[in-house]
């Protein structure tokens, strides 16, 4: 039995709490561009995760609701757009004739991340993983053309398919704002401690930026 939208989204809430005691703040240099799957995301609004929450913390619960929106927007599809169907389905064979495919597969976590960090200005990569990806995708035929009617249909499917998946993402904003209470109270038990404890880091080795104990200090 197909499980109940509120039950998929208590699920995926259960699952993020289970991983947030595991998350640590990142210790590298921090990415220039936002992430296009979090940044003025309503699902994180619904959740309570403002833009004071790390986005490591935001990126693992928007990554699971956004599989649950995506399989139900595929059900639709399946069901309903034909046209549409027969598209993805000839790019989900192009997919798996890929011989090298780095973003499958990942933990909640991840998914959706770039697969390299950002280019340090005078240090170019010797190689990187998209580029990597690039290549083998360079070898695979690409798919048959359409004609003008056939893209007319597919734009009009696409179109109810994304209607579609507007319409479940506000249902899901709408019973996520009954997680708020356990999703903020489990930001305050294990995410703001490690917050509260780097600014004090940062305000003592700022009010102390010698070691006193060392001659050639001053």
């Amino acid at each position: 039995m197909e499980r109940s939208l509120e039950t998929q989204v208590s699920q995926a809430v259960d699952a993020w709490l289970k991983w947030l005691p595991r998350w640590e703040p990142s210790t590298h240099r921090g990415r220039v561009a936002p992430c296009r799957r979090c940044f003025g995301s309503p699902v994180l609004s619904a959740a309570g995760l403002g833009s004071d929450v790390p986005h490591g913390v935001q990126h693992g619960l928007s990554t699971r609701i956004k599989a649950i929106v995506d399989h139900a927007v595929a059900e639709y599809t399946a069901r309903n757009l034909p046209m549409l169907q027969a598209e993805l389905d000839q790019q989900a064979a192009r997919n798996r004739a890929r011989t090298y495919r780095p973003s499958e597969g990942l933990e909640p976590e991840y998914e959706g991340l770039p697969l390299d960090p950002d280019p340090v200005p005078g240090a170019p990569f010797l190689f990187t993983i998209s580029g990597l990806a690039e290549e083998a995708d360079a070898h695979i035929p690409a798919l048959p053309p359409l004609s003008d009617e056939a893209k007319a249909a597919l734009r009009q499917e696409v179109g109810l398919a994304d209607d579609y998946a507007n319409m479940v993402g506000r249902e899901v904003c709408t019973i996520l704002l009954h997680h708020r209470l356990r999703i903020q109270a489990a930001i305050g038990r294990y995410v703001e401690p490690q917050i509260e404890a780097m600014l004090q880091e940062l305000t003592r080795s700022l009010d102390a930026p010698f070691d006193p104990n060392d001659p050639t200090a001053g």
